[in-house]
């Protein structure tokens, strides 16, 4: 058995008015820190960290999380996650999730960014049983590469599983395989930087959608897409020409889904 790079076990559980971590357990090139309370809500934050600062040839990374009846967690990142050259193997992230009844889970982390010859593979696994709620997003920006071209990485793939009391409820995949057509018509559109947004949380509905595009419309610079999911809850697609403009249209949709759909205070993650 191959050792992973770096490995991360998190279980949370709600003990009274407030989100513990009941467990973590972390190795390798993986950390996180103690629960923060950043709101009056009782929900749970936790910044999973990266000491070796990027991923390289071969590296790979797994993370386990559970959350207990009426947990709420908020996990992001410490920065954003570097991908350089992996011309033998890519490197690979991958993800298991499990929500018990009337818990939440909110994972916002910072942007990926891919440099040249980058391969990147990541794969989510979400068991969720009835009730539970899951808000999560991506970011893929191209990095620096020497002759100052972007899309010079060689792959960033995502792939997302959930399922609702067992049933299969939604697959998603993304697939940014640079070539002669990645800024045309069906791809990129000539944008450069891609972010995805999920919910899935049975108070959404088409009033809320109707309310988020209200307030999207009038961001022209952006291309964006939102789609609603055969279970209660949506997807988001957004194109854009800078990390900047992908952050800001996640983060007003994630504040109106708060204060709307969750009925929570908006939150600043600072980092700096």
């Amino acid at each position: 058995m191959i050792t992973p790079t770096g490995y991360l076990r998190l279980a949370a559980a709600r003990k009274k008015e407030k989100t513990i971590f009941k467990e973590t357990y972390s190795e390798g090139a993986f950390k996180i820190t103690r629960p923060v309370y950043l709101t009056s809500g009782g929900e749970a934050y936790g910044y999973v960290m990266n000491p070796g600062g990027g991923y390289v040839d071969g590296d790979s990374y797994k993370m386990s999380i559970v959350l207990e009846e009426e947990a709420e967690v908020l996990l992001t990142t410490q920065s954003s996650t570097k991908i350089y050259k992996t011309r033998t193997k890519p490197a690979i992230q991958e993800m298991d999730i499990h929500l018990k009844k009337g818990s939440l889970l909110e994972y916002l982390p910072d942007p990926v960014i891919a440099y040249q010859h980058a391969c990147f593979k990541q794969s989510m696994i979400v068991q969720m049983d009835q009730g539970a709620s899951l808000v999560c997003c991506d970011i893929f920006t191209p990095g620096w590469a020497p002759d100052g071209t972007l899309f010079r990485y060689d792959l960033l793939q995502s792939k997302m599983e959930v399922y609702l009391e067992q049933q299969l409820v939604l697959f998603d995949h993304i697939k940014l395989e640079p070539d002669e057509d990645m800024t045309g018509i069906g791809y990129m559109e000539g944008y450069t930087h891609f972010g995805t947004m999920i919910i899935i949380n049975e108070r959404v509905n088409k009033a809320f959608l109707e309310e988020l595009h209200d307030l999207l419309e009038p961001l022209t610079e952006i291309r964006i897409g939102v789609s609603m999911l055969a279970v209660p809850g949506f997807a988001l697609r957004a194109l854009a020409n800078s990390t900047q403009a992908i952050e800001h249209i996640l983060s007003v949709t994630h504040e109106l889904i708060r204060k709307e759909i969750l009925g929570k205070e908006p939150v600043f993650l600072r980092k700096y």
